[in-house]
């Protein structure tokens, strides 16, 4: 009997959903996408704040099992399927994994505080007709060179951030980079730093990442 799909409950252009996409499609799982409505309130209503206790996006589904954090669901998916897809995309040896868990801490902790400050900001606030605050940009553009400088140096020593292959480590920095760089005008802060931009042009060119962002330009599915 197959498994039935997974299910990733938010819309594709959800940073934390498209972060979970690049993770099934690297996996190769199968799963289904199911939007939730937000401009509707649907991440509100009762059924989808059962799975997802903030009222958020994603949710995650597998059979019985719920997630709602994305990191935490791409850690899950990696762990259960091993021997699917990229192999290694979690590591292969305790060593392996504790280099990509602190990647994957500093993306948390340091890299996705100033850059999702720029991409609402500078992306979205726009389109929601909502008033940029320059010196909010300012500060989390100062803060963000400074977290790169970091990347800068440690993509001149490794192809990618853990090691040799690509991980986890850098496909969840894919959803804020890939907004920076082709939604907002401060993509030069990844575009001018030499390792950076060709660390960037390397996991953003994988099929895994270009079928995201088809899935971000398709029309939405049907609606939980």
């Amino acid at each position: 009997m197959a498994t039935p799909p997974v299910k990733v409950y938010g819309p594709p252009l959800s940073t934390a959903v498209s972060r979970v996409l690049a993770c099934v499609i690297e996996k190769d799982v199968a799963f289904e996408l199911v939007n939730v409505n937000m401009a509707k309130g649907e991440h509100k209503s009762p059924d989808f704040l059962k799975i997802q206790p903030f009222g958020q996006v994603p949710a995650f589904q597998d059979e019985t099992i719920s997630l709602f954090e994305s990191r935490a669901i791409c850690r899950y998916i990696s762990e259960k399927h091993s021997e699917k897809g990229n192999k290694g995309l979690y590591g292969t040896n305790p060593l392996e994994k504790a280099s990509i868990e602190q990647w994957l801490e500093a993306e948390a902790q340091s890299f996705n505080p100033p850059s999702s400050a720029l991409v609402f900001q500078l992306a979205f606030a726009p389109r929601m007709k909502i008033k940029q605050d320059e010196g909010l940009i300012k500060q989390n553009e100062e803060k963000l060179a400074k977290v790169l400088e970091v990347y800068e140096r440690r993509l001149g020593e490794s192809r990618y951030l853990a090691g040799d292959e690509f991980t986890l480590a850098d496909l969840s920095y894919l959803p804020n980079a890939h907004y920076l760089v082709n939604a907002t005008d401060r993509g030069e802060l990844i575009t001018s730093r030499k390792n950076v931009d060709r660390w960037w042009e390397e996991i953003s060119s994988r099929a895994s990442w270009k079928k995201v962002v088809e899935l971000q330009n398709s029309p939405p599915p049907a609606s939980a």
